[in-house]
This record gives C-alpha cells, sequence and structure tokens, in this order.
C-alpha cells in the first residue's frame, strides 16, 4: 500500500477498477482495510463488483493524515514491504507492485534504507540489483541513481558497466524468457563524435562494450542519448544501458509519463513499482493519476506468467 499517507491507497483502488486486472491476476492489498475501505467509500468503489482481497495489517493509527510523514506511516509501509516478501517466500503471491513510500518516513521509523529497491536486497539476499524502467518497448537500466551529476560522471567506468552489461543480459533475458538484444547510451553530446566532445565513450564505454561482445553478449553502442531512447521504444533494442539517473529518467517519463514502471532486477522476486512519489501535497485530494501503479500490477502479472512459462516449458 505504500506510505498511508500519502497517494499509494488512492491510486490502488483507482488502479484496480480496471477489468483487465482481474483477467491476468488476483489482486492481493496488503495495507490496512480500514484505510482502504475509507477510501473505497471516497471515491465510490463497488466492492460489490470488485470484491478486494486485503491483508489486514491494521497498523495505521486514526491519527494519520493525508499529506503528512511520520515514522507511524514509515513503519507500516516498512512492515508491507516485509509482509510482502514473507507472503511471496511461502509461495502465496507470485509478485509484487509497491506504491510510493517516503524515505524520511521509513528513516523517522528506524529504518536505514534509501528505498524499496535497497530494503527489498535486504529482505531477499540479494548482492547485486539494479534500477530499470519497462515503457512499452523501452527498457532502461541505470549505471547509477541518486548521486550528484559529478559523481555519476565519475563512476561511468569500464569495469562497472561491463558487469552492468552482462547483468543486464542475464536479467531481461530471464524475466522476458528469451535471449536479449541490448544498446548502451554514450554519456557526451553525440557520444562525443570520435573524441571531439570527451574521451569517456573511448576509454571507459567502448572498452566495455566489446569486452561483453566477445563474451557473446548481444550489445552495442555507444549510441548518441539524444536517440538511442527512441530508438529503444520503437522496439529496435530489448534494453538500454543508461550512464546515469536523468538521461534514463528524462527519456522515458517524456515518452511515457504516467504509464511507465519502475522493476528491479536482481532480486530472485519479481518487483514492479509506480515511477512516481508519495506526492504528499495531493494525498487526500482525489486527484492521482493511478495509471502508473495500473501499468505496475499488469506487467507484474505479465512477468509472472512469463516465469512461469519458462519454468513449466519442457
Amino acid at each position: 500500500m505504500g506510505d498511508p499517507a500519502g497517494i499509494g491507497p488512492e491510486v490502488i483502488i483507482k488502479a484496480l477498477a480496471d477489468d483487465q486486472i482481474y483477467d491476468i491476476c488476483k489482486p492481493i492489498i496488503i495495507g490496512d482495510q480500514a484505510l482502504i475501505e475509507r477510501y473505497c467509500r471516497t471515491l465510490g468503489f463497488d466492492q460489490s463488483h470488485y470484491p478486494l482481497q486485503i491483508v489486514d495489517l491494521k497498523n495505521v493509527p486514526d491519527s494519520v493524515q493525508p499529506g503528512i510523514e511520520s515514522g507511524d506511516t514509515g513503519l507500516a509501509a516498512a512492515s508491507y514491504i516485509e509482509h510482502s516478501v514473507k507472503m511471496w517466500k511461502q509461495g502465496r503471491a507470485d509478485a509484487i507492485a509497491t506504491a510510493p513510500i517516503s524515505k524520511k518516513a521509513l528513516s523517522l521509523a528506524g529504518y536505514n534504507f534509501p528505498g524499496h529497491t535497497e530494503f527489498l536486497a535486504e529482505l531477499t539476499g540479494a548482492s547485486r540489483f539494479a534500477m530499470s524502467f519497462f515503457a512499452e518497448k523501452l527498457r532502461v537500466v541505470l549505471l547509477s541513481t541518486h548521486v550528484s551529476l559529478r559523481n555519476a560522471i565519475e563512476l561511468v567506468k569500464q569495469e562497472e558497466l561491463a558487469a552492468l552489461i552482462s547483468f543486464t543480459d542475464e536479467q531481461l533475458s530471464r524475466l522476458l524468457g528469451r535471449k536479449v538484444n541490448l544498446a548502451v547510451a554514450g554519456l557526451n553530446p553525440h557520444a562525443s563524435e570520435g573524441g571531439m566532445f570527451g574521451t569517456e565513450e573511448q576509454n571507459e564505454i567502448e572498452p566495455a562494450i566489446e569486452k561483453c561482445q566477445t563474451a557473446g553478449i548481444d550489445v552495442t553502442g555507444p549510441f548518441s542519448p539524444d536517440t538511442v531512447f527512441l530508438r529503444g521504444f520503437r522496439g529496435e533494442f530489448d534494453g538500454v544501458i543508461s550512464c546515469y539517473h536523468d538521461q534514463a529518467t528524462i527519456a522515458v517519463k517524456s515518452l511515457s509519463f504516467g504509464s511507465s514502471v519502475n522493476v528491479t532486477l536482481g532480486l530472485p522476486l519479481i518487483r514492479t513499482s509506480v515511477d512516481h512519489g508519495t506526492a504528499f501535497d495531493i494525498a487526500g485530494k482525489n486527484v492521482a493519476d493511478a495509471s502508473s501503479m495500473a501499468a505496475a500490477i499488469k506487467l507484474a502479472a505479465e512477468l509472472a506468467q512469463l516465469r512461469r512459462n519458462v519454468v513449466e516449458r519442457p
């Protein structure tokens, strides 16, 4: 359910008014039933038509107000994450789609994680993971995430990039159930135009690509970052490696804002998430767009079915 004071409860209810979701999966809400039912009444959600299955952890105090983050809301959000992993370990869930949480609220509750990804990695024992975004045919994997632009440039190194390309090849092939082809975005304008606008492509990116090609990975680049994401969106590549956070997210949100989905690669379970935050400024106002939540649920179900087909394939 995400942070109870954010838009998580609202976008979940709105997303679950989509008939297509029930055709492909059986959604289970992990959260607080009293709060969910309050939003159902406010939003006019018809539970007779869409009977909700709720795992009620009963942990949202009456004092919690929309838009106000606190240790109580952080503790509640953390418990939903922990319980979702418990259900997956017990075989009671095939995939997890997460509503947004507050890093500050999580910290106030005593959890030292910058977000869902690191929390889920610890709970599942994953030692290597990467942030990615799926936007229709565009799938982008990030070399670095929440660091300054100056630090992000310094992190573009041959060894780390080669490791990410290899990891992405393995993980996307596993998720999609087939061999994939990858592209790598350049760091500099026009991928440096042969060294005219920078040396990172020649010194770090090209050697990493060549190393991976020698290992049998279908990867090409570096391509100009102002066009490679559109090429991926049009289906030319199964995945695009991005050199830093905003290089990826500006492209994803420009091409598919509201329907793109955050996917964590490297976890033993399938985890998707919305592409937005808690939006405390509009929480409780019933104006939040639920399209990304619906897309996250549908993609989680699709990836779970693909994994099941691979496992059951003779």
